[in-house]
Order: structure tokens, then sequence, then C-alpha cells
């Protein structure tokens, strides 16, 4: 049984999608069954789960040859968004070393093997950290930024011909990857049979990085009309941030990231693995626009 965590994602979801295509049993593990329809019609088993019910989790992962464990995110507006991402990650772990699969595969973050600094990056480093002890065979799949994240902006490109950003300088390439390329990524080496414990760290990006100044002229390109790369000013972040929503210790994990990965400190670690997704920005962009578009039903 091939155990999927946050299996209505969009990296979980083309995980488990991917594994039922090659004829596997899949566990999507869900906080809400009412949106794992498709999951559902692919033949998961479905089962709900919160990651801070160790019961749940438990339940969850009974039986699993291998785990797709995340670093669990918590809505924006959460005012203790760290501590409850931290109650997450040892109620995940502690589940995990009691009942050991065969292979755990944790969804990470480049930048992750920093201690400090990073922001909501050092959630994935804890959550790292704390996969470690279990005994089964681990892998560490660290992806650079996924290119979906730009949904979120493209109501404002839309409607301004502006596209904000957190990144600076918005000439400066970053490595980017596919939420997409992550997940057949993800199914992949969960169905590669190694032996041993030693633990392998992979480093994923897509076929080229990019710069802000590149997704908004790809999405002039794609719309036929101008937008212009917006380099937020760091002193207005907070305010932007709590504006749209954040809670103040959420935006401030935000805030620290990109301060960090503005100074060049987010890249792949020395020595890992490394792989390289095959979706070109244009690609994703377009479909991401197909899907603003679609209207909800």
């Amino acid at each position: 049984m091939f155990v999927i965590f946050g299996a209505t994602g969009k990296v979980g979801q083309t995980t488990a999608r991917t594994l039922r295509q090659a004829g596997l049993p899949v566990r999507a593990v869900v906080r809400d069954p009412a949106q794992a329809a498709g999951l559902k019609q692919l033949g998961c088993e479905l089962i709900q789960a919160d990651l801070l019910d160790s019961a749940a989790v438990a339940t969850a992962i009974k039986g699993a040859y291998a785990v797709q464990m995340l670093c669990p995110m918590v809505p924006n507006h959460d005012p203790q968004a760290t501590s409850t991402m931290r109650r997450m990650i040892a109620t995940a772990a502690t589940a995990l070393a009691e009942h050991p699969p065969a292979l755990v595969l944790g969804l990470s973050d480049y930048g992750a093997e920093l201690d400090q600094g990073t922001g909501i990056t050092l959630l994935f480093h804890e959550l790292e950290q704390a996969l470690k002890p279990v005994q089964s065979r681990l892998i560490l799949l660290r992806s650079a930024e996924h290119l979906q994240n730009w949904s979120r902006m493209l109501p404002v490109a839309l409607g301004t011909g502006v596209l904000p950003s957190l990144h600076s300088p918005v000439d400066r390439p970053f490595p980017t990857v596919s939420a997409h390329d992550v997940g057949l990524a993800a199914a992949s080496l969960l169905q590669q049979d190694r032996s041993g414990h030693a633990t392998r760290i992979i480093s994923m990006e897509g076929p080229q990085r990019v710069s802000v100044q590149d997704v908004a002229d790809t999405l002039a390109d794609l719309l036929g009309k101008p937008v212009k790369p917006w380099a937020m000013p760091r002193e207005e972040w907070a305010a932007r941030l709590s504006g749209i929503g954040y809670s103040a210790d959420n935006a401030q994990l935000l805030i620290d990231l990109y301060d960090t990965h503005n100074a060049g400190g987010i890249e792949a670690e020395a020595g890992s693995e490394r792989l390289y997704g095959e979706s070109p920005l244009r690609t994703v962009l377009a479909g991401l626009l197909a899907q603003a578009s679609t209207p909800a039903r």
C-alpha cells in the first residue's frame, strides 16, 4: 500500500494518480473527503486524517509499504502557524517511528538543510530532522519554488497589468519547478526498489531558471497585453501580507524566507542528487490562465 498525505494537493494528486495508473494500491489521506471525489474515481482508498490527531495518522499508515509525507501547511490566517505546523510534524514523525513503513518519501524544499533564517523553509528542515530517526528508507525530495504559486498573483496581473512579487531584483533568475513534475518524480521514486537505510537527498527544479521579468513577459505574450513586474518594497511587505489575510506569524515566515532568498541563500544543496522537470514556464502559465478563466461550477 502506498499512502499519500496531502493527496488533494497539486503534488499529492499527481503522485496518487500516477501510482494508480501503474496499477498500485493507493491510500489517499485527506482533510476533507468532499474534495477527493476524483481520487475515489481513480480507485484510491480514502481516509480522513488531521495531522494533529495521532490516532488518525497511525490508522492512515497502517499496513503501508511506502508513505509520502509533506510539510503540513496551515491557513494563512492562523495566528500560531509555526507552533501548529511543529505539532503536526511531531505527530506525523511519532506515528511513523512507531509504525515504520519500508520507505518514507518526505516532500521538502530548497534550503531545508539550513537551520536558521529561512522562515517557512525552516519547518521543512524540522520535518527532515524528525523523519531521519524513523527506521525506514528515507528519500528527501527537495523542490524549488513551485511555478503554480504564481496563480495567487494572476488576478492582480490580469486586472492591473502589474505582477507583484517579493522576489528582488526582478531580473535575477531563480530555481522553480512545476508541482506536476514533482508529483511525477515522487511517484517514480516511490516505485524504485532499493535496499539499505541510507538517506537520499534529491534537489529538483525545472528545465531552466526564471526571473519575475520572465514570468511577466510570458504572461504578456499569452495575454496579448503588457504585464509589468514589480518588486514590492521591503518595508511594505508586512502590511500588504496582513491586508490579504496573513496572520503576523505566517507573514513573518514568508518575510524571513524571501529575505534569505533575495540574498542568494536558497539553493540546491551541494552534493545532493539532482532531478530536472520537463514543464517549461510557458506551459505552466498557460494552464494557470486557463484555470483562472474557467467559471466555477
